[in-house]
């Protein structure tokens, strides 16, 4: 039964009750573990032995040495982020517009690929391309090349763009499953065509959410420690000086590298700002309600599709396929020797508990992540103003930061009274929930600005209630990239090392500080078998995440 606009309104009113309560909620839980831990911080790069100065930031930007490493730093998240766009969007457009072999596999093979931690991953690649890796050694005795190093500014690019391309790859996947086809139909009647008709109306289409992975791309590769600090060996970037300032046993700079902390959140906030400017000078809404039919190729370009896809993924996955074989490798510390046994596994089954905590505070900190992005995505999208935007500053604003110096931030907020949370299992799941929120927060967003307003208008006018409408159709819209993010939220998770390191203790150790220990104690064989571990429980966790969305967008 229809009712009147004046009656939609004032149910409008009455539910506004709401969102005034949950905006409140989530404001108070920002301020709290957000805001107020990055204060710290921040008053810290102006504070030197007790008094106010600028000297920090005078020492980082009048130093050509501070600044070349900025230059670096920023060079290699550009290039990253341009790469993993070209390598992730060809494949998703090729992945889900046609009928290639195996796609639920080459899904599969791209999630697998995100789950190397950043140290067992970059020495993967060490294994296959250093300078007596598996494939420099096969190349150098076969054509008598030499391929060059894995070390430097390429072997960074190399790890980080097939390493984060999947982002792309995922979020882009989900958005061109959700497009309405009616559009490209319309255009196709007016005469455009092909990659034309890609170009001037599919990308513009799907724009935010390519914005937001590239963003998630970009952050990443800023954020990124483990990787620059093994293959860059020379090429330094801002995360490994901020260490060398501020967490080895050493140093004395603790202010000097909060002060390089704050100039890396200042470049990536530009960045997140430069997004939402170009996110507002358009509207990308549309109705959603008919997705485009998979076109059937000839089996010549069918093949061909299906290669370039299978192959792009097959090489994200060398370093997990690498990890695998090694795990079975007989080693003595860090030296390989002849054979292939168990003894790895034997050597981690202290370790359960650490596999064990890696789960319990991955889901609960899930289960916080869907709940807050999915009402998050809506303030943001549905309900602007300067609040909105607020909120969306402050959610992405931990992803920006070193997940060492997040752990140090919440450690120097929760270390006294009233709130001592120091050493719990409780500061895991919010430094957990904090950092990956954005990956399920920019999916739901991407996907929410693709679901036409109309859509919820038609259903208060039929006369559900504007609550009841938001969780049956606007919730039950956003759930595939919702879900999608979470998938990406929680494999970033159970890989999360660089936060751990700082906020773990005994009771609370997760598969990724194990393995970082281990990995450091020379003990590679056995740190090899903790991430095939990851790798294999991840994969039934995938499985369940499939089961649960009905085997939709998810692998």
């Amino acid at each position: 039964m229809k009712v009147s606009i004046g009656e939609s309104l004032r149910r409008n009113r009455q539910q506004g009750w709401y969102w005034g309560v949950v905006t409140v909620v989530i404001l108070i839980f920002c301020v709290l573990f957000i805001l107020y831990p990055f204060g710290r911080l921040f008053m810290q790069s102006f504070f030197e032995d007790g008094h106010f100065t600028l000297a920090n930031y005078v020492k980082f930007f009048g130093r050509e040495a501070y600044r070349k490493v900025l230059g670096n730093t920023l060079k290699v998240s550009i290039s990253a982020t341009l790469l993993g766009v070209l390598l992730g969007l060809p494949m998703a457009y090729v992945s889900t517009r046609f009928n290639i072999w195996g796609k639920k596999a080459i899904n599969a093979c791209v999630v697998l690929s995100m789950l190397s931690p950043p140290f067992i991953g970059a020495y993967s690649w060490i294994l296959l391309l250093g300078k007596a890796g598996y494939i420099t050694t096969f190349i150098r005795n076969t054509f008598g090349v030499d391929i060059g190093s894995i070390y430097g500014f390429n072997g960074i690019l190399l790890v980080f763009t097939l390493k984060l391309f999947p982002y792309v790859y995922m979020y882009t996947s989900t958005a061109l499953q959700n497009f309405d086809s009616a559009l490209e139909e319309a255009s196709e009647s007016l005469g455009v065509h092909g990659f034309a008709r890609i170009r001037r109306v599919t990308m513009p289409i799907i724009m935010p959410t390519i914005l937001s992975a590239a963003l998630i791309v970009f952050m990443t590769s800023m954020a990124d420690f483990g990787t620059p600090v093994l293959i860059g060996r020379g090429y330094k970037v801002l995360t490994v000086l901020i260490y060398e300032k501020y967490l080895s046993e050493v140093s004395t700079q603790a202010s000097f590298a909060s002060a390089m902390a704050v100039v890396a959140v200042v470049f990536t906030m530009a960045v997140l700002f430069l997004q939402k400017w170009i996110l507002n000078r358009k509207s990308y809404t549309m109705s959603a309600m008919r997705p485009p039919e998979v076109v059937k190729l000839t089996t010549g370009k069918r093949v061909l599709a299906t290669a370039f896809v299978w192959i792009v993924a097959l090489i994200a996955m060398l370093p997990q396929i690498t990890i695998i074989i090694t795990s079975f490798r007989n080693t003595n510390g860090s030296q390989f020797v002849a054979g292939f046994g168990l003894d790895n596994y034997r050597a981690i089954a202290s370790r359960v508990g650490s596999i064990v905590n890696t789960y319990k505070f991955s889901i609960i900190a899930i289960i916080l992540m869907m709940i807050l992005g999915l009402h998050l995505a809506y303030i943001i999208v549905r309900r602007k103003g300067k609040v909105a935007n607020l909120l969306d500053v402050l959610a992405m604003f931990p992803y920006v930061i070193p997940g060492s110096v997040i752990g140090i931030g919440m450690v120097l907020a929760f270390n006294t009274k009233p709130l001592i949370l120091t050493g719990t299992a409780a500061i895991m799941v919010i430094a957990y929930t904090i950092r990956k929120l954005p990956f399920t927060l920019r999916s739901s967003i991407g996907t929410l600005y693709q679901i036409e307003p109309a859509i919820e208008e038609a259903s208060i006018s039929l006369g559900e209630p504007p609550m009841k409408t938001f969780f049956k159709t606007t919730a039950i819209l956003m759930l595939p990239g919702m879900l999608s993010g979470a998938v990406l939220s929680f494999v970033a998770t159970i890989n999360e090392l660089s936060s751990t390191i700082i906020l773990y203790t005994g009771g609370t150790s997760t598969i990724s500080a194990a393995i970082y220990t281990t990995l450091f104690a020379d003990a590679y064989g056995p740190a090899a078998a903790l991430s095939t571990i990851l790798t294999a429980s991840t994969i039934l966790a995938l499985l369940l995440f499939n089961k649960i969305s009905g085997g939709k967008n998810v692998i």
